[in-house]
């Protein structure tokens, strides 16, 4: 019989499954379960996008798109993040629609990495970075961010990581799964330090609509001299609830991006045709039902960021996103105990820290991309299990 570990590319063989999944599919096996360890929002797609998918279909407009998208598409994504966020795209030359943010971070790496080269991941973070820098046949290297410092990059912690075979930088802010943001004297402040050793920047805005207060999202590429060595990956998933329709683009130089269409044209040829319809209506129609729902996160996030603290489980308030991310060290449990335990006997599902990085034991990441009725039962679970934990010590 053929051995097919001797077939299988080593570098795909060296990562590992993701963290997120294995409690996710823990819940599903078990009945009662609270589940706060997916990011997928609760929300149905709004009608009136759902609609404008359901209406292409019925007009039977089933065909492929041009490889980068339709252009009515990309020219709403442009409009999208001038009138957002002050930057100007060119429709036809500097923006790629990708099937999910996902695909863009990915095409970025494989476009971008040549063998050896550095990528600077800022941990906590999402699970994909490292495993697909690996794939691309980079080197991930991480920085590790701490909840003194909200969890932000700051400018010292980029000089120190930075090295002769550094090509890249990955910004995942607002950030999953600490909720963490970065302010623009926070960018202002990196951003000379990557203009200096001159490197490129992979900035995830996936959740860019989701910020709290009166702190609103800042891209990198606004701040001087940015833009031109900035790839920008974002999406409809976490904004509009459209996390299954598989839909993101990237945005950035134009001479960049016709390399990575290559990819996405002999990898993918085109994203799929009915969301596209969907997400033009998303752009053009949108800005409520984001308001809508952000409105919603933000009466859950300081439900439980005040709940968790009040527990014992410091919490610092996360800004972006929907997670919250808080320190369970007080327990004397590991990150990855904690998890298994509080789902096996309290039948709540939360993420271990160490899913998004060595640097995250001693954390878990809760989502509150649930409804108020299960956050309020779950926040009574934990309440329960961590008294149950002290009287057993």
């Amino acid at each position: 019989m053929t051995d097919y570990q001797n077939v299988v590319n080593d570098r795909i063989k060296s990562v590992k499954p993701s963290g997120i999944r294995k409690f996710f599919d823990i819940a599903v096996e078990m009945d009662n379960v609270i589940s706060l360890s997916i990011g997928e929002p609760d929300f149905k797609t709004p009608w009136h996008i759902r609609e404008a998918g359901i209406t292409s279909l019925e007009q039977g407009k089933t065909w492929y798109t041009p490889n980068r998208g339709f252009i009515e598409l990309r020219r709403e994504i442009s409009n999208y993040y001038s009138r957002r966020f002050n930057i100007s795209y060119e429709p036809d030359t500097q923006v790629l629609v990708t099937v999910g943010g996902s695909e863009g971070i990915d095409l970025c790496f494989r476009t971008l990495l040549n063998y050896g080269d550095e990528v600077l991941i800022p941990e906590p973070s999402f699970v994909c970075y490292n495993p697909l820098t690996v794939m691309a046949g980079g080197v991930p290297k991480t920085i590790k961010t701490v909840a003194e410092n909200n969890f932000r990059l700051t400018a010292d912690e980029l000089e120190n990581a930075i090295t002769d075979k550094t090509k890249m930088v990955v910004l995942p802010y607002p950030n999953n799964p600490t909720g963490a943001i970065m302010e623009r004297k926070d960018l202002e402040e990196i951003a000379e330090v990557i203009k200096k050793h001159d490197i490129f920047v992979l900035s995830d805005e996936i959740y860019g609509e989701l910020t709290y207060g009166d702190r609103k999202h800042v891209s990198i590429a606004e701040i001087d001299g940015m833009k031109e060595r900035t790839l920008i990956v974002s999406g409809f998933s976490k904004a509009y609830a459209m996390t299954g329709w598989r839909l993101g683009y990237i945005l950035g130089p134009s001479e960049i991006l016709s390399y990575i269409t290559k990819l996405h044209q002999y990898g993918i040829m085109s994203s799929p045709t009915t969301a596209q319809y969907a997400a033009i209506e998303a752009l053009r129609n949108g800005d409520n039902d984001v308001m809508a729902m952000r409105s919603d996160y933000d009466i859950r996030r300081r439900l439980i960021v005040g709940k968790l603290n009040e527990i014992g489980l410091t919490c610092f308030e996360p800004l972006g996103a929907f997670y919250t991310f808080p320190c369970i060290k007080s327990t004397g449990l590991s990150s990855d105990e904690f998890a298994t335990r509080l789902v096996k006997e309290k039948r709540v599902a939360v993420v271990p820290g160490t899913a998004f990085g060595d640097c995250g034991e001693g954390y878990v990441r809760i989502s509150y991309a649930q409804s108020l009725k299960n956050i309020k039962i779950a926040l009574k679970r934990i309440e329960e299990f961590v008294k149950e934990l002290k009287n057993e010590g």
